[in-house]
């Protein structure tokens, strides 16, 4: 999602993001040092127009400069039971792990394991190859960036009965990386802009290359375990959750909901399951300087601008290194990385200064219509905004 695409639709390039009965009564709830009664209410009030698109569950958390959090639920984790949304559920983190890799690779390049600028086929020699692909011409900072030029060809489904043919496949990242050699490069490396789910593979296996450990142990090593984020797990090949969770729904089509919660990630390296508070702490400490170096934070917010295409679902959007900056209403730009896999779509972003933070994780992807899934977008990314621009003046 970056849009950080469910499995429903990579064709759509993530899908950045039913019409069923809405069981259950929506629900606020404000947990730990509460925040300011206005900046709660529109937090509650924004989820429950995501709720009122059709959406089945939201949670959503605010983290304001002087720690006080503020969350909200609405609509329902169990479209058959009417079981109320946990404050504090699991989701899959899906395409926001993005900015995991990137992050371990930046310290991997600031303790000189490597270099942005070395290729491909440095750490992966011959994996890069056919139909014009050239692991020699790419560079790592390409891959971060989605500037490789590599096309995206990871396996998704678009129907139900797709689902339930596929959600137990079980891929090695070598068959991700030939499924994307089958087609030509979507341009030159460097001289252009396309998400790339691909380069993401391609770097979880340089980051296993470099340092003789899987990346997920490397991230959990180096993020996870130092930032006490205990409630961001790696599920690997496993089709099932930590609890508790919301049920999760994709809706393909008028009548057509389905309980996508059971299936296996595409890509199981980098595959992890986490919560609002955690994705919020990992935000705020990341742009607060508490993971890398000044010089490796720095790279990581050197942008380029999003693909005209893409610039409908992120206006002035750019991409850094697993780093999104978009604008905020109230003046100057934040920082995200969407996340969407399997009915769960995630927003989040975080203030330059790391010190104010929000996420909103959804338990339905509205998938059947671009008209839906931009509508979805934009009430979530309303959200961010606004907890974002909480306290700032308004622009004249």
């Amino acid at each position: 999602m970056t849009p950080t695409p469910t499995r429903t639709s990579r064709t759509r390039l993530a899908v950045v993001l039913a019409t069923a009965m809405l069981l259950a009564a929506d629900a606020a709830t404000a947990v730990a040092r509460p925040a300011d009664s206005s900046a709660a209410d529109r937090l509650r009030r924004d989820t429950e127009a995501i709720h009122a698109l059709g959406v089945s569950g939201v949670q959503a958390r605010a983290v304001a400069p002087d720690g006080r959090h503020s969350v909200a639920t609405s609509g329902t984790a169990d479209l058959r039971t009417g079981r109320p949304v946990s404050s504090d559920g699991y989701f899959r983190m899906a395409s926001t792990a993005k900015t995991l890799v990137a992050t371990v690779v930046l310290q991997l390049e600031a303790e000189g394991g490597l270099s942005l600028d070395d290729t491909v086929d440095h750490w992966l020699p011959g994996v890069v190859r056919g139909n014009g692909n050239d692991g020699s011409r790419i560079t790592i900072r390409q891959l971060l960036q989605h500037t490789s030029g590599i096309h995206d060809d990871l396996p998704g489904y678009t129907t139900p009965e797709e689902y339930y043919q596929q959600r137990h496949d079980v891929y090695s990242a070598e068959q991700l990386v030939a499924g994307a050699m089958a087609h030509p490069p979507d341009f030159p490396p460097g001289e252009g802009w396309s998400y790339s789910n691909t380069g993401y593979v391609l770097l979880g296996m340089i980051i296993q290359r470099a340092t003789g450990h899987p990346a997920h142990r490397e991230i959990e090593e180096r993020v996870l375990r130092p930032l006490g984020l205990d409630r961001t797990r790696w599920t690997g090949t496993s089709s099932t959750l930590p609890r508790p969770h919301a049920q999760a729904y994709e809706l393909f089509g008028p009548g057509s909901l389905v309980d996508v919660t059971d299936q296996v990630a595409v890509d199981q390296a980098t595959s992890f399951a986490t919560t609002t508070r955690d994705e919020n702490r990992l935000f705020r400490a990341l742009l607060g300087g508490r993971l890398l170096p000044p010089r490796q934070l720095a790279e990581m917010k050197r942008t380029v601008p999003v693909s005209a295409d893409l610039q409908e679902w992120w206006p002035g959007g750019r991409y850094g290194l697993g780093l999104v900056e978009r604008p905020l209403t109230c003046g100057g730009t934040y920082w995200s990385h969407e996340g969407g896999d399997g009915g769960y779509i995630t927003l989040n972003g975080v203030t330059d200064d790391g010190r104010r933070s929000a996420v909103v994780s959804m338990s339905e992807a509205r998938g059947d219509t671009p008209e839906h899934i931009l509508a979805q977008e934009n009430a979530a990314g309303a959200l961010i905004d606004h907890a974002l621009c909480a306290g700032a003046p308004s622009t004249p």
